[in-house]
């Protein structure tokens, strides 16, 4: 099976669940899908850093992928609060995520701050995870593609063609997050699928930029889910709140995996 053959879908639980909230939602989880087969389905959860030692021990004899909301792009020094990539991998975790809007909006991070961040985990051996999007201003002045473009082109400035095979791009429009965020048409998220595929292309190459996995997140929810998942260009959903109880995001898999097949069937 082709690496984009396969439904990529998970969930960032932000500042949210405890460490025994986080083990019983992995625990409910990997029971309730532990019948879909690995070469069907990359499953992921990224919680929050106390949980995580916990819930790498609680998956381990499981397929879910556990994953760090943020990291320094230093392996050590004096950065009170950081985390470094020797400190994640020492506990095992599989992938990581840079870019989320939150951090560059609320945190104020740089396009050039993730870059750093994606070339270290890659580089430290990781599955790396950047976030783009646009905000509402950006949309309204028509330079949405634009901004992905260059989110994409500085985030990515330093890596290499054949580091490009561990790199997952999730779109997130910075207007279709959190609790009053106004989910996109999907016809809308494809397009700028299609434009984030299009200029990893133009980055890796036509075979290497193609077999990267885009996901679709933001406002995703049991409704839409079905809806998107059966775009041409969108490989996959990140969800938000609308995941964080494991029959939830059960349901979600199970309405959307066959749909996924079924495009993908199509296109081969």
């Amino acid at each position: 099976m082709k690496r984009l053959d396969k439904l990529y879908i998970g969930t960032n639980t932000k500042m949210y669940k405890t460490i025994a909230d986080t083990c019983s939602f992995l625990k409910s989880l990997n029971y309730l899908t532990e019948d879909i087969p690995s070469d069907q389905m990359e499953l992921f959860v990224i919680p929050s850093y106390t949980a995580l030692p916990a819930a790498k021990d609680t998956v381990e004899d499981s397929r879910i992928l556990i994953g760090a909301q943020n990291m320094s792009w230093e392996d050590e020094g004096q950065y009170t609060g950081e985390i470094s990539p020797v400190m994640l991998n020492e506990i095992g975790i599989d992938l990581i995520m840079a870019g989320h809007s939150e951090r560059r909006h609320i945190m104020g991070e740089t396009d050039q701050e993730e870059e750093l961040k994606i070339a270290k985990a890659l580089n430290s051996g990781f599955t790396a995870l950047l976030c783009i999007g646009e905000t509402m201003e950006e949309k309204l002045y028509g330079i949405s593609d634009e901004i992905l473009r260059i989110q994409l082109k500085i985030g990515l400035h330093s890596i290499k063609k054949n580091q490009a095979q561990n790199i997952w791009i999730a779109y997130e429009p910075v207007w279709a997050i959190g609790a009053r965020g106004i989910p996109a048409d999907e016809n809308y998220a494809n397009e700028k699928h299609r434009v984030i595929k299009d200029t990893l292309i133009e980055l890796f190459g036509e075979e290497t930029g193609t077999d990267i996995p885009v996901l679709y997140g933001g406002s995703v929810n049991p409704e839409n889910a079905k809806k998107l998942i059966q775009m041409s260009d969108i490989d996959g959903l990140f969800i938000g709140r609308s995941a964080w109880e494991a029959d939830k995001l059960n349901a979600i898999i199970r309405s959307v995996l066959p749909l996924h097949h079924q495009k993908k069937g199509r296109k081969n």
